[in-house]
Parts: structure tokens; C-alpha cells; sequence
């Protein structure tokens, strides 16, 4: 399969072993009661084996509502998945699910939802800082308004969240406007990256009048700085994107494109860094 036969919504790709593994939400029905996640396995990034499915939700009882935005990280010798799932209460919440390989079966790793109960949240990204794990992830516009980025610390065995959620940025922040019922302000896809001068960057996706792939940096290199939003990093109604180093070791980001159903699609563009912050290279 080749990119353009794939469709898809939130690429993430692992590289491991001299291969890449490409994951996404099936974007049939928008994500939703969709029975779980595929893995496409390739070399070049442009040609893929044809969809493995390495988490079945109905199995667990995952496939109550949404089956959103699957990473990998390899933490270990085990693969761990974050997905957005919606719970029993009926909110959505980011769960860790685990592997012994990165196309194997995935199966429940967390005890419950990463994020808060009572929270609607999505789009949970593991990030480590200082032999620390995080979780960073979004609560949602669907129940505030005004979406948020937030993060709360994990267990080392990453199976359940430790203290409270820390508040990082609004979608108000970048959008500059008031969110009302008619019109939200989102916050989706959070993504850390640390760029060759120590300085930490997260790139995350908004809505305005398309869908934005943005890019905000932390004051003091660390997650708990204070927060600042650069120039946006792809505007032509893509986003919810990720970066990673090819097995070239060029950085590259991924995101899906156009943010339109049905006709989603995984793009790859290569990165530079330039002036503390990230762009698309010319």
C-alpha cells in the first residue's frame, strides 16, 4: 500500500529495528465504535505491508464510542500504546495499553484511564523528563469550551496517574478569542520534542478556519515552564501531528491531511530547526 490508499487520521510512526511502524485511527465514522487499531510496516515511507491489526477493542470492551490516536514508545523491552477510549461514564479518557513487539497484540496495561475521572479528555502523549513519565494530554472543548493542554505525572510501571493534572496552555492562548457555545476553542494532538539546543518544544493542532499544526515552547526546557506559542508550523488543514528521526536521520513530521472525512491521509514532511523553533524544510 502506498500512502495515498491509506486513510487514516493521527499518523504516528515508531521506528525500530531499521523499519517503520505507522498507526492512526481507522477513519472510517470518524474513529468512532471502529473495533480497535492497525499497525502499516515499511522502510521507505512511502510503501506499506498491508494493515495489521495488533489491538482489537470489542475484546476488552473498548468499543463503547471513540478509538482515537494510537502512539507507540518503547520503554524497555515492552511497547507501550496510548489511545483515547470512551469510558463507561461515557467521557472519553487516554489509556496505556502494552505489547512484547511493536506489531504484536496489544493488550489493557493502565488501571483505569490516564486522565481524570470526571474529565472529557483525548490525545494522551508519553513524555519523560528527568527519569520521570508523563502524560500530556487535552481536556476537551466538548465539556469546557475553552480546550485545554495539561499533564499529570505517571507511575514507573505506567500503569496509572500520580498526583493532579497541571495545567499548561488554553486553546484561547494562541486563538486570542472567547470560546462560546456556537464557536469552541480546541486543543487536539499534543507532541513533545527537545531540540538540539535543550530547548522543549510541544507541537499541537487547533481549529480556526482550518485545521492548524502549531508549535508552542516551554520558558525553562522543562514541562512545567511557562508556555509560549511560535509560528505555526503547517496551515493547510492538517495537523494532529507527530515528529521522529528517519532511519536517515532526518526529523520528520507526519500528519494527516486534509482534515476532511474520508479523505484523510498520512503526509511526511522533512524538519529543520531554525531560530529555537521548528520548520517545515525548504
Amino acid at each position: 500500500m502506498k500512502n495515498c490508499d491509506i486513510n487514516i487520521r493521527d499518523p504516528f510512526v515508531l521506528v525500530h529495528d531499521g523499519k517503520y511502524y505507522m498507526y492512526g485511527t481507522r477513519a472510517a465514522n470518524f474513529g468512532c465504535k471502529t473495533a480497535g487499531f492497525d499497525v502499516y510496516v515499511g522502510t521507505d515511507l512511502e510503501n506499506w505491508s498491508e494493515p495489521i491489526e495488533v489491538f482489537n477493542s470489542p475484546k476488552y470492551g473498548f468499543n463503547t464510542e471513540v478509538n482515537w490516536a494510537p502512539e507507540v514508545h518503547k520503554v524497555g523491552d515492552r511497547f507501550y500504546m496510548l489511545a483515547t477510549f470512551t469510558k463507561a461514564d461515557g467521557l472519553r479518557g487516554t489509556h496505556i495499553l502494552v505489547s512484547d513487539t511493536p506489531d504484536g497484540q496489544f493488550k489493557p496495561h493502565s488501571m483505569n484511564s490516564l486522565t481524570p475521572d470526571g474529565w472529557e479528555c483525548l490525545d494522551g502523549t508519553l513524555y519523560e523528563e528527568n527519569g520521570k513519565y508523563y502524560c500530556v494530554f487535552c481536556h476537551e472543548h466538548t465539556q469546557i469550551l475553552n480546550g485545554t493542554v495539561c499533564y499529570v505525572e505517571l507511575s514507573s510501571d505506567l500503569t496509572h496517574a500520580v498526583g493532579e493534572p497541571v495545567f499548561m496552555f488554553d486553546a484561547a492562548s494562541y486563538l486570542k478569542r472567547e470560546a462560546t457555545q456556537e464557536c469552541h476553542n480546541v486543543t487536539d494532538g499534543p507532541f513533545m520534542y527537545r531540540l538540539s539546543t535543550g530547548e522543549l518544544v510541544m507541537i499541537w493542532s487547533t481549529v480556526s478556519d482550518r485545521y492548524l499544526q502549531l508549535v508552542a515552547k516551554s520558558s525553562d526546557g522543562t514541562i512545567g515552564g511557562e508556555w509560549s506559542h511560535l509560528e505555526p508550523l503547517f496551515t493547510e488543514n492538517g495537523g494532529h501531528g507527530m515528529l521522529f528521526e528517519g532511519l536517515d536521520g532526518q526529523l520528520r513530521l507526519t500528519l494527516h491531511c486534509p482534515n476532511i472525512s474520508y479523505q484523510e491521509k498520512p503526509v511526511f514532511f522533512p524538519i529543520d530547526e531554525s531560530n529555537g523553533t521548528l520548520v517545515i524544510a525548504e
